[in-house]
């Protein structure tokens, strides 16, 4: 154990849902004290960066009802029992957006609830889109919003652009689009 590891002395179960669930652990601190810990389990998720063909990015609009209003953001999905991320990628691109990549980069693998879940989120950047249809699940209604590189910065920067995969993920592709950083081949 180190230093700042907390060591798992019981686990249960608080609750099954469809998306995530809820667990209730009760640790060993680092100062041999004990305390409780409350997190999701997530199966984890896909984030994209479409570039059409015109350059600008492919932002989806979309209510969040947690949040109590439409967000902005770059299409993601969960990924299915079995299915590796750049599995989820294409399939959750097609769902959400109605295009296919023909070129899909891996950029960085964020965790964006620390202190309460264990989700993961893998970012790519999708390029050479292919128009085909769009696929929605039944619940789920989604606005298409092409919009420029430029505008995408300026709507994080008015805090008009708020999800947290979003930012990073714009943030990264100002940094690929700038030739800074290359994704890994």
């Amino acid at each position: 154990m180190t230093d700042l590891e907390e060591k798992r002395l019981s686990s249960r179960q608080a609750f099954k849902g469809r998306l995530l669930d809820i667990w209730v652990d009760d640790v060993e601190l680092p100062d041999g004290s004990t305390s409780t810990r409350e997190f999701t389990k997530h199966p984890g998720a896909v984030v994209m960066i479409p570039v059409l063909p015109n350059g600008k990015i492919l932002l989806i609009r979309q209510y969040r009802y947690p949040m109590g209003e439409v967000e902005i953001e770059l299409p993601a999905g969960k990924i299915d029992p079995g299915e590796k991320p750049e599995e989820t990628v294409q399939r959750e691109l097609i769902e959400e957006t109605g295009y296919r990549a023909g070129k899909i980069s891996y950029v960085v693998e964020i965790h964006p609830c620390v202190g309460y879940s264990d989700e993961r989120m893998w970012i790519y950047l999708t390029q050479e889109l292919e128009e085909e249809v769009q696929n929605t699940d039944v619940d789920e209604f989604i606005e298409l919003a092409p919009t420029e590189f430029e505008e995408c910065l300026r709507l994080v920067q008015t805090g008009e652009i708020k999800d947290v995969k979003t930012i990073i993920g714009l943030f990264w592709a100002e940094k690929l689009m700038s030739g800074i950083w290359n994704p890994p081949d």
